[in-house]
């Protein structure tokens, strides 16, 4: 396919946001090394049946087409996705919701052989359209397309809009086959914390990446919001099915709590929590009709 007849592409850096003409819609698209192990990787995993799999959490690749001007490069074609913490997390319920997306995919990730190897924040992406029906800036992403008018004046909230968040960027990424030795070496990931790396002593790249997922609850959850002290157990020996089924619904409901939070704020930020759900609803309910 002629990308020139089929997209507005702006000159080549790495990653660049892209608009399809024949929609409208807005795409990611990366120049990467034509068959290299993170587009093939990728590409595997968005592979006939996989492609469909409710479980699956790995970015859809669209479209791959080699790069007409430069032998040895392609170009890699994504949905336009956002952050996964913008806007950041409100409740305690989409939370849950994301933790559970997450170890979904990082099993189905493994199931097939692949680990990420970098299972860091900026690598979790998030499909935010049906949050924000007026669409939003590619950059200034906190408003509308005319990057003047904040999206906050229309944005639906995760728990009502449903996002679905993904794994990306695969460019550390191993497949290894079943029944193959499951070792690697090296140091490149993002979470320096891991105590496995080396670049000379071979460690098992799944156990990282379920190191990794752990440190991302801990990091984003658990030690910002008072009231995501349920993550503890998994963070420290993953048992996620059981903690779910023993977080109340009302405590999903709920707004996420700063942890130094005062008790005069606290109440205050309750109560406004409680008259923006409600308005958040009725405006949910009015936009179904």
């Amino acid at each position: 396919m002629n990308c020139e007849d089929s997209y507005a592409l702006p000159v080549r850096p790495l990653l660049v946001d892209a608009t399809r003409m024949a929609d409208g819609k807005r795409l990611y698209i990366k120049r990467v090394r034509t068959g290299d192990a993170e587009s093939s990787i990728a590409c595997m995993l968005r592979a006939g049946a996989l492609c469909g799999d409710p479980r699956n959490h790995s970015v859809p690749i669209l479209e791959v087409f080699e790069d007409a001007n430069y032998a040895g490069y392609s170009f890699m074609v994504m949905p336009f996705q956002r952050e996964m913490d913008r806007p950041p997390f409100a409740s305690v319920g989409e939370i849950v919701d994301f933790v559970d997306q997450m170890l979904e995919g990082l099993v189905f990730m493994h199931e097939q052989g692949v680990a990420h190897r970098d299972c860091a924040p900026k690598n979790i992406l998030m499909d935010g359209d049906a949050m924000f029906p007026l669409g939003f800036h590619p950059v200034l992403d906190l408003f509308l397309p005319d990057a003047q008018t904040p999206t906050v004046y229309s944005i639906v909230p995760r728990a009502i809009a449903g996002v679905r968040y993904y794994f990306v960027d695969f460019g550390l990424s191993s497949y290894i086959p079943s029944g193959q030795p499951g070792l690697v070496v090296g140091m490149d990931d993002r979470d320096q914390d891991v105590p496995e790396l080396s670049e000379t002593v071979p460690y098992d790249p799944f156990k990282v990446d379920i190191f990794s997922i752990g440190s991302v609850f801990r990091q984003q959850f658990q030690e910002i919001f008072s009231n995501a002290e349920f993550l503890v157990p998994i963070i420290h020996a993953p048992a996620w099915k059981e903690i779910r089924r023993g977080v109340p619904a009302l405590h999903r409901a709920w707004r996420t709590k700063a942890r130094d939070e005062s008790l005069v704020l606290l109440v205050i930020l309750d109560v406004f929590s409680v008259f923006k759900l409600l308005l958040q609803f009725v405006n949910w309910l009015v936009g179904k009709r």
